[in-house]
């Protein structure tokens, strides 16, 4: 049978969909806002997880398959692939919330620049910066337990 968390296992399925709900929630806080769109890393945060839901998405449906069908995903070729995109996701993702965490802080706190007060509460919230941390613990999770 797989390993705990490898690919095709239940594990590895409720990873995936953590990874998906995650990415979905920071998405969704920051298409809360209005103005998001104006500032680069915020964009760059909407595009990053984009491509983890996809990524999860498609991941949490090859282990549902083979989760159903009996059948084994631990192939050196699948393994790389599932590494090497895990990877790829998570740098792109770790990068886009410290880029946002970043940004919030230097322009809102240090440049003092918020004029609509709404709107910077919206953006300093600290569930979104968590939402954005968190995400990237399940991918690499995975990314270990591939090597077990």
């Amino acid at each position: 049978m797989n390993c705990c968390g490898g690919p095709g296992s239940v594990l590895g399925l409720v990873l995936r969909m953590t990874q998906f709900t995650l990415a979905a929630g920071s998405i969704a806080s920051m298409a809360t806002t209005s103005r998001f769109f104006n500032l680069t890393a915020f964009c760059y945060l909407i595009a990053s997880m984009g491509l983890q839901i996809i990524w999860s998405f498609l991941l949490f449906l090859l282990d549902l398959f083979s989760l159903v069908k009996h059948q084994s995903l631990l192939s050196p070729v699948l393994i790389s692939l599932f590494v090497v995109g895990d990877w790829v996701t998570a740098t792109l993702s770790l990068a886009a919330a410290s880029a946002s965490a970043g940004i919030t802080v230097l322009y809102f706190h240090d440049l003092g620049h918020c004029h609509s007060g709404e709107e910077c509460q919206k953006y300093q919230l600290p569930d979104r910066k968590l939402l954005l941390f968190l995400q990237t613990f399940p991918q690499l999770s995975l990314i270990r337990l591939k090597f077990i």
